[in-house]
C-alpha cells in the first residue's frame, strides 16, 4: 500500500494533517459521489476546484474532512474528536482497499466503460449508522423527497460541523440526537410513519450494527436485515458505502432493474431478470452497475416522472 505521512496540522484550528499517495488513477469526485445526498447536502460538499468537505460520525465522535490534491498526493485536513479516526481510513475511503483485478467486462458498454473510467472504484467510508439513516430516508420516495429530509434532520437535529468548515455543514443526528426527536418533526421534516420506526429501531441498535463493516458481504447485510424495515435494498445502499461491497446490488430500487436492462439487453427488465443479467459479473454485480451508471447510458423515457409527494400534508 502506499505510504502515507501523518503530520501536525494548523495548531489554531487543532486539525490533524495526513498526506497520502495513491499509487493508482483516482477520481476524488466520483468516489465521494455516493456518499452526497443532493446537491444541498449539508454533511458534503464538493468545491469548484475540487476540494471535497466532508462530515461525518465516527466511533471517536464527529469529523471534518477536507480533501484535495496536490500533484500526485490526495492532502486530507481533519477536525473534530473523529479527525484520526477518519485520517486513519482515508486511503480505505478513496478505494484503496478494492480489488478489482479478477472482473471482466462481459458486455460491450461496461468494458467500454471500465476503460474510460479508470479511476472509477468502490470506496470504503466505515461506518454504518450515518448510510443507514440517509438509505431509510429513501426508502419508497423520490431522491428529492429523501434529500429534503435528510437536509432538515441535519439542520434541526445534528450538531455544527467541527473545524473551519463551510457554512451550513452539520454532523447528521447520532443515534441518541435521533431516539429524542418528538413525533411531530418526523412529520414536519416529511418523514412518514413506516421510516421513522425503521429509523429508530436503528438508533436502539446501532452500536450492534457497525460491526457489519467488520462481517462484510453477506453476513454484513444480513445483520443489517435483522431489524424491522430494513430489506434487501436499504441494507445493499448502506454495503455500498460502509465497506465499498462489490456484489450488493440494489434490489427493489425503482431505477436500476430497468436501466441495466436498456443498457445491456435493449428492454426494460424487472429485478429477477436484473439479476439474471448481472450473473456473469459475481462477486461484483455492484461493480457493473457502477460501470453502467457512470458510462453516461440514459434509458429511453416512455412516460411522466414519478411526482414527489410531501409527507408534511398528510
Amino acid at each position: 500500500m502506499p505510504e502515507a505521512v501523518l503530520e501536525a496540522g494548523v495548531p489554531e484550528a487543532r486539525a490533524r494533517t495526513r498526506r497520502w499517495e495513491p499509487g493508482y488513477v483516482l477520481d476524488v469526485r466520483a468516489l465521494i459521489t455516493p456518499l452526497r445526498r443532493g446537491k444541498g447536502d449539508p454533511t458534503c460538499r464538493v468545491e469548484e476546484d475540487g476540494t471535497v468537505w466532508r462530515v461525518c460520525s465516527t466511533p471517536a465522535g464527529p469529523a471534518t474532512t477536507r480533501l484535495h490534491r496536490v500533484g500526485t498526493e490526495i492532502v486530507a485536513d481533519a477536525w473534530g474528536d473523529g479527525a484520526e479516526w477518519v485520517l486513519d481510513g482515508l486511503p480505505a475511503l478513496l478505494g484503496a482497499d478494492d480489488d478489482d483485478s479478477e472482473f471482466v467486462g462481459h458486455h460491450p458498454l461496461v468494458a467500454d466503460a471500465r476503460k474510460r473510467l479508470p479511476g472509477l472504484r468502490l470506496g470504503s467510508c466505515g461506518a454504518v449508522w450515518d448510510q443507514l439513516f440517509a438509505a431509510i430516508l429513501e426508502q419508497k420516495v423520490t431522491g428529492t423527497e429523501a434529500h429534503r429530509s435528510w437536509r432538515e434532520l441535519c439542520w434541526r437535529f445534528g450538531t455544527a460541523a467541527p473545524g473551519p468548515a463551510p457554512k451550513g455543514m452539520r454532523v447528521p443526528p447520532t443515534p441518541r440526537e435521533t431516539k429524542a426527536i418528538p413525533d411531530w418533526e418526523w412529520h414536519r421534516a416529511g418523514v412518514d410513519s413506516a421510516r421513522r420506526r425503521a429509523i429508530l429501531g436503528c438508533a436502539t441498535v446501532a452500536h450492534r450494527l457497525e460491526r457489519a463493516v467488520e462481517l462484510r458481504g453477506v453476513e454484513g447485510r444480513s445483520l443489517l436485515r435483522k431489524v424491522p424495515g430494513i430489506g434487501v435494498w436499504t441494507a445493499a445502499e448502506v454495503a455500498q458505502r460502509a465497506w465499498g461491497d462489490p456484489d450488493a446490488v440494489s434490489v427493489g430500487d425503482f431505477h436500476i432493474p430497468s436501466t441495466v436492462g436498456w443498457a445491456l439487453v435493449g428492454r426494460k427488465l424487472d429485478d429477477a431478470g436484473m439479476l439474471e443479467v448481472l450473473a456473469c459479473y459475481a462477486p461484483q454485480r455492484q461493480r457493473a452497475v457502477r460501470y453502467i451508471e457512470a458510462s453516461g447510458f440514459r434509458r429511453p423515457r416512455f412516460g411522466p416522472r414519478y411526482s414527489p409527494r410531501d409527507f408534511r400534508e398528510f
